[in-house]
């Protein structure tokens, strides 16, 4: 029996894109002309009036210019380029890549039911969605800076993990006279989280021990009082590490302490404790220092703990909701790159900074540049990938999952041990070539599947060209004299950041990867040269200098000993000497300075010699050459040679 009633319209899910107020089918993988981001259609089929064969152009075999070509080259080589070419071209028609979303009507119903809000609201929540996130970020900066006082020892002094009393021998000067106070000196200190993880990364000297790679601490294992937990420390620890080590700060929260400078000091143990390893001197210091563990510091040390992980979950938590809740690319992409950035820059790994205003600044002066490339890397890669795509679980858990663990490079790839990509680097750290030959090896394969894909997609050639010029430029920039290029991982980022130009689950993770070191890159460190001088690239590293040679010394009655050296390497001036690493001679030779003589001052301590080269610049500038390993000179009065080696000063 015939039904009266109107024919059913078959039901489709759709997806609304919120931004622009529009609905579209979810199966948007029709060819559509003219539309880059559309189907494989041939646009000029579409042309109206015209066939498909009044306008196709012959294929590049069959011109001219390759038939010459052709008769002047071996027919196996014209046949295999013909071969390799076809392929490099990709199938015919190309195949557009695109994501079919697992579940897609649960992926996509919370936008079907935001789609039904008229668009005005839809704009409305999204402006309030990013002001839940800023008031909240705001509010918990604010709350947790720096207090006015800290237990009636003043405002705290903002550090960062790397700061100490005592930064290194020359720069101290002759008997550390740069670098008084030495006692009787007690101050309110702030330190930021996750300080256990700075390390060195050049060697360091500690008498006759070198070290790299674990943080500068040493001391902390003997109380300034019998029974107590006021152990003292070697002036030229790190002082945040050093607090965590003490148990005068929680590592996860950072907080603020109490730091009393104690004087000189003739042992310092070293001792495990709180998760980190301190090292031993036994030997005098001029400078040491403890922490002041009173009930009352203790109490108002929780004034300024580190803000960074509970904006993390706020920024973690409103970066997801953008990415749910938008179906756009761009309105997408510009709040979570903001979100990202800020955090980075304000909180989970900031530059050192006194208060937050001066970082905010700090921060607000890289921004504007970083979002002009922000926009770059929108409309070359991002763009192309987020096109039409609804996988909104999927874009969330790959895309802004991968975004977090680049962007908190601090705390990932920091780990594995790789510094800097330097031979000298890659040589001296353990385990350096391991870890880049698994990367390269893992790089390799992430190439080939990407160019795979390309090929489907028939831009395989477009983008091997973009490669090769990319490549032909750093070949170029690695010529220039008196420069060395340095990759900076923001670089390495923007390099590798077109070849994610496609809609698959793998470009979703790595190109959410490579813009959170983007981001870190440029909040942490800044737009840094991809070409730097060798001063700046070894920074405190050894310079590979001439050592001064020492003749045999002479020793009095074991309370004096005398040392003459052999000559001055082209370009200095004298010879600094250190003793127990505290500069105690520093030499001019025309003024007939060359020689030393030291008299024991703890008979029954050893004691440690170093010598390097000294040049004196204009307007009181002194530099130095590396400086000879420790020659030991025992209680007993006996001498141990100085062995083989260099070290910094």
């Amino acid at each position: 029996m015939p039904s009266n009633s109107p024919p059913r319209k078959e039901h489709s899910s759709v997806a609304a894109d919120l931004e622009n107020g529009d609905r579209r089918e979810l199966d948007s993988a029709r060819p559509r002309p003219w539309d880059e981001e559309g189907g494989s259609g041939n646009a000029s089929s579409q042309l109206p009036g015209r066939s498909e064969g009044m306008i196709a152009s012959r294929p590049w075999y069959d011109t001219p210019r390759w038939k010459a070509v052709k008769s002047k080259i071996p027919s196996p080589l014209a046949r295999w380029t013909r071969i390799a070419s076809n392929w490099l071209q990709g199938p015919k028609p190309p195949r557009r890549n695109r994501i079919k979303p697992l579940f897609e009507p649960v992926q996509t119903f919370h936008i079907r039911l935001l789609a039904r809000l008229p668009r005005f609201f839809r704009i409305c929540i999204f402006v309030c969605a990013f002001f839940v996130w800023i008031i909240p970020f705001g509010v918990l900066l604010n709350d947790h800076g720096l207090p006015s006082d800290i237990a009636g020892f003043g405002a705290p002094i903002k550090l960062s993990c790397t700061n100490k009393l005592w930064p290194d021998a020359p720069s101290c000067g002759i008997d550390g006279r740069n670098c008084l106070p030495f006692d009787n000196s007690t101050f309110a200190f702030s330190c930021p989280a996750d300080c256990s993880l700075t390390t060195v990364l050049n060697p360091k000297t500690v008498g006759d021990i070198s070290f790299a790679y674990r943080p500068f601490i040493v001391g902390g294992g003997t109380p300034q009082t019998p029974g107590g937990n006021d152990f003292v420390y070697r002036g030229d620890s790190f002082i945040c590490g050093s607090a965590i080590h003490a148990g005068a700060l929680s590592d996860n929260r950072g907080g603020c302490g109490v730091i009393s400078l104690v004087g000189a000091r003739d042992e310092y143990d070293g001792v495990s404790r709180n998760g980190m390893s301190s090292i031993g001197f036994n030997s005098s210091f001029p400078l040491s220092f403890n922490f002041d563990r009173s009930e009352r510091v203790e109490r108002d040390s929780g004034k300024c703990n580190d803000p960074r992980w509970n904006l993390l979950v706020l920024s973690i938590v409103l970066s997801a909701a953008f990415s749910l809740f938008t179906t756009h690319p761009a309105t997408f992409f510009g709040p979570v790159f903001a979100i990202a950035y800020w955090q980075i820059a304000m909180a989970s790994d900031p530059q050192p900074y006194n208060d937050y205003p001066s970082l905010a600044s700090n921060a607000l002066g890289k921004f504007l540049p970083a979002a002009f490339v922000a926009v770059v890397i929108y409309q070359t890669s991002v763009r192309k990938t987020l096109h039409h795509l609804t996988a909104q679980y999927e874009k969330t858990i790959l895309w802004i999952g991968a975004l977090w663990v680049g962007a908190l490079n601090n705390l990932t790839f920091d780990h594995i041990p790789i510094s800097r990509l330097t031979p000298h680097d890659l040589n001296q750290q353990p385990g350096a070539m391991t870890a880049l030959i698994i990367i390269i090896l893992v790089l390799f394969a992430i190439v080939l599947y990407q160019a795979w894909c390309f090929r489907a997609e028939g831009r395989l050639l477009r983008f091997l060209g973009l490669y090769i010029t990319l490549g032909l430029g750093l070949v170029i920039l690695i010529g220039i004299p008196s420069l060395s290029l340095r990759i900076h991982h923001y670089i390495l980022a923007l390099l590798l950041l077109p070849g994610t130009a496609l809609q698959t689950r793998a470009s979703l993770l790595f190109q959410g990867l490579l813009v959170g070191l983007f981001i870190n890159g440029i909040a942490r460190w800044g737009f840094d040269s991809i070409l730097q001088t060798a001063a700046a690239l070894r920074g405190d590293a050894q310079l590979g200098s001439e050592l001064v040679s020492i003749l045999p010394p002479n020793i009095t009655n074991a309370t004096s000993i005398a040392f003459t050296w052999a000559g001055l390497a082209r370009g200095y001036e004298g010879v600094s000497v250190l003793v127990n690493d505290v500069e105690r001679f520093r030499g001019f030779s025309e003024d007939g300075q060359t020689n030393f003589t030291w008299t024991k001052r703890i008979k029954d301590k050893p004691e440690y010699f170093r010598f390097g080269f000294v040049n004196y610049a204009p307007f009181g500038g002194v530099s130095y050459s590396d400086f000879t390993r420790a020659g030991i000179w025992w209680p007993n009065g006996s001498w141990s040679d100085i062995p083989e080696g260099r070290t910094s000063g």
